[in-house]
């Protein structure tokens, strides 16, 4: 009998990170990166890169969402993971982008929720929550 999964590796599923990070602090930039990997070795996730906006754009599609896009185009893509909703922008930015990434199919998994939405896992934000096309 093979051993559950927590005592071997696991390839995949893939996530892409996407961080906004305007503060241009190189601790803060560590800070995220490193949650964001530990959410995903917690669940079993691969982190395949990390896409950082670091201009305060009033765009949505600057050039690492437009990065995050490409890559979420590849065959083994799961998803994306963000610390919280916040860093996909400001809310009509953000919006926007949940969008895009619903006609992908991808799923949005939230290491730190603000507050319940309609469609997530948990309502008490005690753990990431998945976000999937058709649900929000």
């Amino acid at each position: 009998m093979d051993p559950i999964t927590e005592r071997c590796e696991v390839n995949g599923p893939y996530v892409y990170g996407y961080l906004r990070d305007t503060t241009r602090s190189t601790a803060r930039h560590t800070a995220l990166s490193d949650a964001l990997a530990e959410c995903c070795r917690q669940h079993e996730l691969t982190l395949s890169g990390l896409f950082t906006e670091r201009e305060a754009r009033a765009e949505a599609r600057s050039p690492a969402f437009v990065g995050l896009i490409d890559a979420l185009g590849l065959p083994d893509a799961y998803g994306v993971v963000v610390p919280a909703r916040g860093h996909l922008g400001p809310k009509r930015i953000a919006a926007e982008r949940e969008r895009q990434l619903a006609e992908l199919w991808v799923r949005l998994i939230v290491v730190r929720p603000t507050g319940p939405r309609r469609g997530d896992e948990r309502a008490d934000g005690a753990r990431p929550i998945v976000w999937q096309r058709g649900i929000a």
